[in-house]
Order: structure tokens, then sequence, then C-alpha cells
């Protein structure tokens, strides 16, 4: 039997419900805010790698050509896009003493840290070819393992609390922890691992830099995964139970996972992180080429400049939970998304418009850094507020279909993410190669018409990806008042289940 409006069939018991003898679920407070958001400092740890320094590794360092680099962390990107949706749906219907999502995040530790840690330490003197098949397989490991970890960990933030403003927070914490744990790893590596030296004056040419850097890297993965499912194990008992029962075939799974994910609601936001992530993924791999070359800073400026992150996603962290409080999150991520982009281009629009600070003044680096502490607080601000978004579809997909299925949407977001940030990493490929752009020259000895074409490049890529997220997120329309409506039909579709089931002896 079910409740009037459910969907004929739907397994409504998966409704959170305490378990009998259990009473209340524990409060999500600080120290479990921390400890589960310091997992993602994994996420934070990889992401930074891959983005900033990756491709300039393997192009300027090892000596790979550029698009040899980035056609191959697209074929990574792609192989690990396809694994997401199958560990977010694993993770759904897993059964276990340990429930749903801590059996991934308990394996997943020791091998997201090893691949990360060989990824930087590719064995010298092989042929190029063998450095390319390196670099793929490495860095389809890496991926594959982070996406063990952060897809069921990720999930969990739906489980962990259903009030609309809290997930704000909780989000706000991982959010901020992956900016801060990423972002310390790189600072300390360009300011000490990558200091300049007698044999390099620039030492993010040095290979010897790196090695160490993929150590300290893996450690850090490692810690963080393991404090974040330590700290929160113990609210596996109030978490919400897979469904008893599994699709009969893979025919009828596919069909059910696309049932689930055809809701308007996400369908807005999965558009909205497709071309996102096409325009990070260009922002990201193009942002140390304008920083060495564009910008002429040095390494030590360049550790200098990435700090604003700090107080950008610190700003983020108290901001996003403000400017949504009492307001839908929709709006407020427009906003933010439109700001985000605005002052991305401005320094470079001004310095091409000879606005700008010259080069050699005293006033670049304070100029860079006060746009880009705003910059980073509003955009930081808008990915908590995307993320949010996405754990409210949870319910009101279950509204729908009867399931939750928390690892099924994130791991589809992050499924729609890495196929096209592959797309960002190759348009700056084409970028540079259309442009000409030197491999292993110090920034004093490239023509500056090639770097201004640099820019004059980037802006447009920039407003044409955005805008198009923009206009996709304009149609969600999952508010305040509907989250809350959705929570009530689930909680009566609950009760309903649980009076019809026969008394127990």
């Amino acid at each position: 039997m079910t409740q009037a409006g459910a969907p004929s069939g739907a397994n409504v018991g998966e409704a959170v419900i305490a378990p009998p003898g259990l009473g209340p679920r524990p409060k999500v407070g600080v120290p479990t805010k921390l400890l589960y958001g310091f997992g993602s400092v994994a996420f934070g740890v990889k992401d930074n790698g891959f983005r900033v320094f990756l491709v300039f590794y393997y192009n300027q360092v090892v000596g790979l050509p550029v698009m040899w680099v980035t056609v191959a962390l697209a074929i990574a990107l792609a192989v690990d896009s396809f694994v997401d949706p199958v560990v977010g749906q694993m993770s759904d219907y897993w059964k276990s003493k340990w429930g749903r999502r801590h059996p991934f995040l308990y394996a997943s530790a020791v091998p997201a840290a090893l691949s990360f840690l060989l990824l930087w330490n590719p064995p010298f003197g092989m042929s190029q070819p063998w450095q390319l098949a390196w670099l793929v397989g490495t860095a389809i490991i890496v991926r594959t393992f982070i996406t063990c970890f952060e897809i069921p960990s990720s999930a969990m933030t739906a489980e962990l609390t259903e009030d609309y403003d809290e997930r704000t927070k909780i989000i706000g914490y991982r959010v901020l922890l992956a900016w801060w744990g990423g972002l310390t790893l790189n600072v300390f590596a360009l300011l000490v691992l990558m200091r300049p030296t007698e044999g390099f004056k620039d030492g993010r040419l040095n290979p010897d830099s790196y090695g160490p850097y993929g150590w300290i890297a893996a450690g850090l993965i490692f810690t963080s995964i393991m404090l974040s499912a330590i700290g929160t194990h113990r609210f596996i008992p109030w978490m919400p139970k897979g469904p008893t029962t599994r699709p009969p075939g893979l025919i009828q799974l596919f069909k059910q996972m696309a049932g689930t994910l055809k809701n308007k609601a996400f369908l807005t936001v999965a558009g909205a992180a497709l071309f996102a992530a096409a325009a990070e993924g260009v922002g990201f791999s193009i942002y140390i080429y304008l920083v060495t070359y564009f910008w002429k800073l040095t390494a030590m400026q360049m550790g200098i400049l990435i700090t604003d992150a700090y107080f950008g996603s610190l700003v983020a962290f108290f901001f996003a939970p403000f400017i949504s409080k009492g307001r839908n999150k929709k709006g407020a991520a427009m906003v933010t998304l439109v700001l985000t982009v605005l002052l991305s281009a401005l320094p470079i629009l001004l310095r091409l418009t000879g606005l700008f600070p010259p080069e050699g003044s005293p006033w670049v680096i304070p100029a860079l850094y006060g746009i880009a502490i705003v910059r980073g607080a509003l955009g930081i601000s808008c990915s908590i507020l995307i993320v949010a978004m996405i754990a409210d579809v949870v319910e009101d997909s279950q509204v729908q279909t009867g399931r939750r299925s928390e690892g099924l949407f994130f791991a589809a977001v992050s499924f729609i993410s890495k196929s096209v940030s592959g797309v960002g990493a190759i348009i700056t490929g084409l970028i540079l190669t259309l442009i000409h752009f030197p491999v292993g020259q110090p920034a004093s000895e490239v023509p500056r018409a090639t770097i201004n074409a640099l820019g004059l490049a980037y802006i447009p890529t920039l407003f044409v990806l955005y805008g198009a997220a923009l206009f996709c997120l304009s149609f969600y329309r999952i508010t305040r008042e509907s989250h809350a409506a959705n929570l009530a039909t689930i909680a009566a579709m609950a009760k309903a289940e649980e009076e019809a089931m026969p008394p127990t002896l």
C-alpha cells in the first residue's frame, strides 16, 4: 500500500526515520562538521595539483608536447567520468554493517594516496610515449580512487541533515577546507619546494621540486580521508538505508537511473555544472601561464598571490549562508556567478587597455590580490550554494520516485563536470598551440604580442561558457517552500508505510 500521490511500486521506506531503540539522530555539531569537511582536503589537494601544476609539470618540466598532456588528461577524465555514476549507484545500493557510504571511504584511502605519489614521480629516462602512458595510467588511477571517496562522501551531506539552511553550512565546511587544504600545499610548494636554486632561477622548472610535493600530498590525502570517515562513523545507524530490492537486471538498473536523473530541477543544475566545469577547466589550466607570462610574476609572488583564496574562502564560508538565509538559493547563486565572471575578466581587460598598473609597479600585486579576494569570495559562495541546491534535489526526486539517490545525483554532476573539464584543458592546449606559445622559455623572452593573445583568447571563452551556465541555472525551481513541502510529503509517505506494515509479535 502506498500513500496517495506516491509513485506505484515506490520504496517509500527509504525516508529518513530513526531506527527503533536508537533515539534521535545525534546533532551535527561543529566537531563533526570539521571532521566531515576535512575529507574534502583530499579532493582539494588532488584538484589543485591537477589544475595548477600538472599540465605545466608534464609540459615544461618533463618535456611532453602540451597537446599530448591535455589530451592525456582528457582521456583520464573521460574514463573517470564513467566511474562516477557506477560508484554513486553502487553506494546508493550498498548494504553492510557500516552502511552505504563508509566502506567506500575506508577502501579508497591507501590507493588514492599511493597513486597520487606515483603521478609526480615518473621515471625519467623513458621515451616520451612511455612518459605519456605513465601520465594517463596514474591519472586514471588517482581520479578513480578519489571518486570512490568523494562521491559517497558528498552524498552524505543530504543524509546528515534535512534542514534547508544547515545543508548550506555543512557544505561551507567542505568547500572551505577543500580550498584551504589544496591551497596550503600549493603555497608551501611555491614558497619552499620551488624556491630558486643555483641551477634553476625559476624553481617551477626544477624537476626535483615535484617529488617531495607528491610525498606530502599523498600523506594529506590519506590522513584527510581517514579522519573524515572516522569522524562520521557514529552516524551510520541513522543514515538512510539502501532500497530493499535491486532492479532485476542491468537494463532495468539503467532505466531506473534515467528515471531518477530526468528530474527537472536536477537537469537545470546539471546544465549549469556542464558549462561551468568547461569554463573552470580553461581557467585553471591557463592560470599558471597567465601568472607566469601575462603578469610576469615570480614563483614567490605567485605563492603570495594564491593566498587570496584563504581570505576568499573564509569570507564565503560566512557569506553563502548569510546571503541565502531567509531567501532562495537560486537567486543568490545567480548574482554571485555574474559578479564572479566580471571580476575574473576585469584585471586582464584593464591590462590590455593600459588602465592597470604597468609591469614592475608596486601596485600590481596589491591590485590583483584585492580583486582576487572579492572574486574568490563570490565564486566560492556560488559553489557552496549550487552544491546545496543539488542536496535539495534529493527530496524532490524522492517524492517523485520513492527512492533516495544521493550518490547518483552527486555522481552525475561529477560525471558531467569531469567530462567537460577535460574539454577545458583541451581548449587551453588549442589556445597555446594556435598562438604558437613557446616551450621552456622564461617570461622575458616571450613576445608581448603572444602574451596579449593569451589574454584576448581567454576572456571571450570565459563569458560564453559562464553565460551558458547562468542561463541553465535560471530554470531551477526548488524553493525554500517547496523543499519544506517535499519533506512533509516524505514524512507522510513513511508514516503511511509504517501504518500499513503488519504488527510484530
